[in-house]
């Protein structure tokens, strides 16, 4: 899941930004009479009759078709055992390490197909396009009201869930002295050393990786080219190496310092635990930036009324407290600390963060992924 991602306090200080099969469709699915008809055009749980009545359609249907969701990534292992546990419902979870162009791909290429995605979680440059393009279902989650208002499509199309900030997660154990910040990695003892969780034209961490970079080194959101040269400059000495880390390299040590998101290095620092990998992380202070990810619900799901009430389990207390279980900020969680619904013992174990992230415009974001694309290639060749 390596995909790219409009700005919501969290905790007070602590901001974020927002930034693949055939078959013929099953029965009751998207775009039938009956009952298939109503959940695929339903706007709320009320346009069912009810949370009740949402959870029954959803169980005659099944199943819910995911892609693009790696169980380690933000607690999803968690979240769709729970899901499946709570309501009887098969997840089919498929490309774990989809990016969120291949999600969008997949919306197009598998459309009336029963394994087309039934639901999306996309950075925000894709969660804005796809909407532009008619992909998405207007669908309002019970929740609807506590998400802010900067953090949501008004017509409900998609809506920001969990994000994190780009960090450095180091393997001590390898590494004498761990960077602490962008500067830091230019030094000659990282050569051969540094990476990023994908290819930045398609990923999200890869991408925020940049825009911090960027920042670090005197660029700004309007302005990403000071982060493609800093990893051309990176590429050049041999201190990036274009592996794309992940929990594999990582444990066999061939990605020993990766830039990536917080609640992902931090996942590392857990599930590494007594295999010989001691995964430090740290928030860099000359580069403090972060972003949400995106919730959509295809208008084409094959499961529409299981996609449905997939959003309203991830929006739920339950759900919020397993993404922060997993390290991320949920979006809720301004809102569950002022009403004390959000676990603060998950809370007390975030990434500690200095500093405040700024905020890219839609405009700058668009800017910055076309940018990217143009030059990516050249800088690191």
């Amino acid at each position: 899941m390596r995909r790219t991602p409009v700005a919501a306090a969290l905790l007070g200080a602590v901001v974020l930004t927002t930034l693949t099969a055939c078959g013929a469709a099953p029965e009751g699915a998207a775009g039938t009479d009956g009952k298939g008809a109503k959940s695929a055009t339903a706007a709320s749980a009320k346009d069912f009759g009810g949370m009740d009545a949402l959870v029954k359609a959803a169980k005659q249907e099944g199943a819910l078709h995911v892609i693009a969701l790696p169980p380690d990534w933000a607690n999803y292992g968690e979240l769709i055992k729970a899901f499946e546990t709570k309501y009887g419902i098969k997840v089919e979870s498929e490309n774990p390490d989809a990016s969120s162009s291949d999600e969008i791909a997949a919306v197009k290429s598998r459309k009336g197909q029963k394994r087309a995605p039934d639901v999306l979680d996309l950075g925000i440059a894709f969660a804005r396009s796809g909407a532009e393009e008619g992909l998405f279902a207007p669908y309002k989650v019970e929740a609807w009201g506590r998400i802010p208002d900067a953090q949501k499509d008004a017509d409900g199309r998609w809506y920001n869930d969990y994000g994190g900030y780009v960090s450095i997660g180091c393997d001590a154990k390898r590494i004498p002295n761990c960077p602490k910040t962008f500067a830091d990695l230019l030094k000659p003892e990282y050569k051969g050393k540094v990476a990023l969780n994908g290819n930045p034209t398609k990923s999200g961490s890869a991408f925020g990786g940049v825009y911090a970079a960027a920042l670090a080194n005197k660029g700004s959101f309007a302005d990403i080219q000071p982060g493609i040269d800093f990893f051309g400059t990176l590429r050049k000495s041999g201190n990036f190496i274009p592996v794309e880390s992940t929990p594999a390299t990582v444990e066999k040590g061939e990605t020993p310092i990766s830039i990536d998101w917080d609640y992902l290095n931090a996942g590392y620092a857990d599930q590494f635990k007594g295999k010989g990998v001691d995964w430090q992380v740290a928030v860099p202070t000359d580069g403090v930036y972060a972003q949400f990810y995106s919730q959509a619900v295809s208008k084409d799901a094959p499961h529409p009324a299981a996609a449905r009430l997939w959003m309203e389990f991830l929006y739920s207390t339950e759900g919020q407290n397993l993404w922060l279980k997993g390290y991320a900020r949920p979006v809720l969680l301004p809102a569950m600390t002022a009403d004390g619904t959000a676990d603060k013992t998950f809370v007390a174990k975030l990434p500690k963060v200095d500093g405040t992230p700024a905020f890219p415009a839609s405009a700058e974001l668009d800017k910055a992924k076309a940018t990217l694309a143009e030059k990516w290639d050249k800088a690191l060749s």
